[in-house]
């Protein structure tokens, strides 16, 4: 997944709507505390001294906005449980089985932003089986009468169809926000009833989503107001059918607070170069194909593509895109490089030679994503030329666990005595060594996150063919910051004891092919005392591993394993002994009579509603 932004990492609560992610204030409202009571009534008098303090109270936490500092007021007393779900305006729900629809609606009752999450974030790898659930309906059905001044939706991993948008125009008057991320369902129809019936839109971003197949394609930009918009923001690089640019290029030219566009690949440099005149103020930009329409009599010259940039220079800070590119047109944003602090390149397959010239104006680059055809050359002349990279993402353009990969321990460790200031990395890469990671680790010390994807089977350090447990031993002792973790290769249980002792403050934790046996669970259970989310495939893990997370389950947001050593009878010993929490398992073929009680899959998530309604044939509910 490149585009969409992470799973957001929160602290357990007791209520999943009360997690990370959140914060008051959503959708511009302030409260207005009434020290007379009843909005000025009992005849002028003064309130009670009791309703005095309680509005002093509605109206202090009107300031905090960190999701952990509400759920920690909303835990004082039932006075202030109260005063904080009548205060809070954004409703971040983690997993959307996690409460009930009816139950979240009930508690808070002024919520203007609703950010919802649905399928396990391994859907992004395809390991989640179609049609296994997070619909949105039942939300939309209970969001309707319950927020009539609801102002921006967010939703992530959900299946949406067209007559749910269609809910979205009906329902909330005073709209403006929707996005879209990773989910699937819908088409143009309801982009259409969306762009027509919300009259206030600002943001409509849809990020990586999965179009349903439909036979008509509907004219839907022709349907935003034919006035001046308040758009602010269009994201719809994921878009994948053409649409009409003569509708777009008029939206823009009257959309003036249009700050963030990113369009598809049936923009050719030419179309470009025209909305970039009809918004000169752009922030962020997606390019769209990066290249001349075919057949086109009136291409675009570099040089012209390069005063477009030019004049964009000042403004534009992030800049997307490249989906189709021709490299020759590269030098067309040179005049934008310096200024720019985020550029993505993941969707460009660049060879070195190509990137180095562009990537040696980019002096203040803070995010980069790229795909690994740069190679350790390409990653070299980063660490040479971005001393203030914070974020960097190389992934691969073919994530096959044979492909032969271009990026190596060289290009990392390269990074890590270039980049210091570096604080998120994603790798993906076939050849890895101690020495480079513990090298990243001492020269990377501010890591909060760090995603090593080492994609073949069990692979050792590629120099000394020893287990990679001291390069990943030495990222948690040394990154102190550190919440996020994946690991991979060749690890054994030496590994897992290392990230047990020292990884306090990891949150968020993926294994692939790692581990020898189920003491690894064991360690990272025990340790780890504030991990929320875990994710393991293909490793060797069975029921002895999955039962010493017993004491811990009820502090997790999720627990999902994949393809290791799980059976029927150890799912359900967990399901019996822990009743609130919600244990799925799934087999890959469930007509396969043969091993019967062997799990493919297993989903367990704490929830206040019980087991799910919607579950398909294929997902058994312990």
């Amino acid at each position: 997944m490149r585009d969409a932004a992470d799973d957001s990492d929160s602290p357990p609560s007791h209520m999943s709507e009360d997690s990370d992610g959140s914060g008051a204030g959503a959708g511009g409202d302030t409260w207005a505390p009434d020290l007379r009571g009843a909005n000025g009534g009992n005849n002028g008098r003064w309130a009670p001294p009791d309703q005095v303090l309680e509005n002093v109270l509605e109206s202090v936490l009107e300031f905090l906005t960190a999701a952990r500092d509400r759920n920690a007021a909303s835990l004082v007393c039932r006075s202030w449980y109260a005063a904080e779900a009548q205060t809070r305006r954004e409703l971040f729900i983690g997993n959307c089985y996690a409460v009930s629809p009816a139950r979240a609606v009930q508690r808070f009752a002024g919520v203007r932003a609703v950010v919802l999450k649905g399928k396990p974030r391994f859907a992004d790898f395809s390991l989640v089986p179609n049609g296994w659930g997070a619909r949105v309906s039942p939300w939309v059905d209970a969001l309707g009468p319950a927020y009539p001044r609801l102002q921006r939706i967010c939703l992530k991993r959900m299946t949406v169809s067209d007559d749910e948008l269609a809910l979205i125009p009906r329902s909330f008057p005073l709209f403006r926000e929707l996005s879209l991320v990773c989910c699937d369902g819908f088409t143009t129809r309801g982009l259409a009833v969306i762009a027509e019936g919300c009259r206030h839109l600002r943001v409509l971003d849809l990020t990586e989503d999965y179009f349903h197949e439909e036979t008509e394609v509907v004219d839907w930009i022709s349907k935003f107001p034919e006035c001046n918009t308040s758009l602010e923001s269009l994201v719809f690089d994921c878009v994948s059918v053409p649409f009409n640019f003569e509708a777009l290029e008029a939206l823009v030219a009257r959309s003036p607070a249009l700050r963030r566009l990113r369009v598809n690949d049936h923009v050719s440099i030419e179309q470009l170069r025209r909305l970039m005149a009809r918004a000169p103020h752009l922030t962020h930009l997606g390019t769209g194909s990066f290249r001349s329409e075919p057949g086109s009599s009136g291409a675009s010259s570099v040089s012209d593509l390069a005063t477009s940039f030019a004049a964009a220079a000042k403004s534009l800070v992030c800049l997307s895109g490249f989906l189709d590119v021709n490299a020759e047109y590269l030098p067309a944003i040179y005049p934008v490089c310096a200024n720019l602090t985020s550029l993505n390149f993941s969707f460009a397959s660049l060879t070195s030679e190509e990137l180095i010239p562009v990537i040696n104006h980019c002096v203040n680059l803070r995010v980069f994503w790229v795909l690994d055809t740069v190679g350790d050359e390409g990653l070299r002349a980063v660490a040479e030329t971005c001393s203030d990279l914070r974020e960097l993402r190389v992934f691969p353009l073919d994530a096959t666990e044979d492909s032969e990969g271009s990026v190596s321990d060289v290009g990392l460790q390269a990074i890590s005595e270039g980049c210091r200031k570096l604080e998120s990395i994603l790798y993906f890469c076939q050849r890895m060594t101690n020495v480079a990671v513990i090298a990243m680790s001492e020269n990377c010390p501010d890591l909060v996150v760090f995603r090593l994807c080492i994609m073949g089977r069990h692979r050792p350090d590629r120099v000394t063919a020893e287990p990679m447990d001291e390069g990943f031993g030495a990222i948690v002792k040394n990154c102190k910051k550190l919440t996020r973790l994946s690991v991979s290769g060749l690890l054994t249980d030496k590994a897992f004891a290392y990230i047990g002792k020292y990884g306090k403050l990891i949150k968020t934790l993926s294994v692939a092919f790692a581990g020898n046996s189920d003491m690894s669970l064991q360690h990272v259970f025990e340790g780890c005392t504030k991990l929320q989310k875990l994710e393991v495939r293909d490793s060797p893990f069975g029921d002895k591993g999955l039962l010493s997370g017993m004491n811990y389950f009820y502090n997790m947001r999720f627990f999902w394993m994949n393809s290791c050593r799980l059976t029927v009878k150890g799912c359900g010993d967990v399901a019996q002994q822990m009743p609130n929490l919600v244990v799925e398992v799934m087999k890959d073929h469930p007509d396969d009579e043969g091993e019967v009680d062997t799990v493919d899959k297993l989903y367990l998530y704490r929830s206040l509603a019980g087991p799910r309604t919607d579950a398909p044939e294929f997902v058994n509910i312990l």
